[in-house]
């Protein structure tokens, strides 16, 4: 099975017989198509009687991606990560956090692990609001967390949602109005 690849992005169409190349105008055999769609899986479609009719619809298909507004995509991702539970979330905004040392991954583990996992893990990611982060830190208010591991658990959180913002989960900010744990080292008991 031969193919023929036009421009990038647009896919390729093909025959899916013995026939040489050569010989597809003639042969009676239908053409084949294989793009991928707007949420980027690979699709194929058949019955094309022509070649000509094979790379229209291709082109139409091409056409129709670049036009679609950002919003698909966006829908796209609010689609896969507005379902994600938190914790899942998480692990996955952890491994891209390359740029920090061994000590503060430990402390960065640490805060999820016996902060945020217990209070948010299974929640889904689409269901953030500032009540939904202002009643985490009441939580750990009860709880008897110390002021800086509150202003530390609340800086990770913050930063896991504004991640998540800026993917377009939210069209505000679940960091919105939340009053923060104020620690200062200064006014140490």
């Amino acid at each position: 099975m031969a193919t023929k690849t036009l421009a990038h992005g647009m896919g390729t169409f093909f025959k899916d017989c013995a026939h040489p190349e050569p010989k597809w105008p003639k042969c009676s055999h239908l053409y084949k198509i294989q793009f991928r769609d707007a949420a980027k899986k690979q699709r194929v479609e058949s019955g094309f009687e022509t070649d000509v009719a094979a790379i229209a619809r291709l082109t139409e298909i091409y056409n129709a991606k670049r036009a679609a507004p950002a919003r698909a995509s966006k829908a796209a991702r609010v689609a896969k990560y507005g379902a994600m539970q938190f914790k899942e979330y998480a692990a996955e905004w952890r491994g891209s956090q390359r740029h920090l040392e061994v000590s503060s991954l430990r402390h960065l583990d640490s805060l999820l692990e016996h902060h945020l996992y217990p209070a948010l893990e299974s929640r889904r990611m689409d269901s953030f609001d500032h009540k939904v982060v202002d009643g985490f830190i009441r939580t750990m208010e009860r709880n008897g967390a110390g002021l800086a591991t509150q202003a530390n658990a609340f800086d990770k959180l913050k930063s896991i949602l504004l991640d998540a913002h800026r993917l377009g989960l939210y069209e505000d900010s679940p960091l919105e109005g939340v009053k923060p744990p104020q620690y200062d080292p200064a006014k140490r008991p």
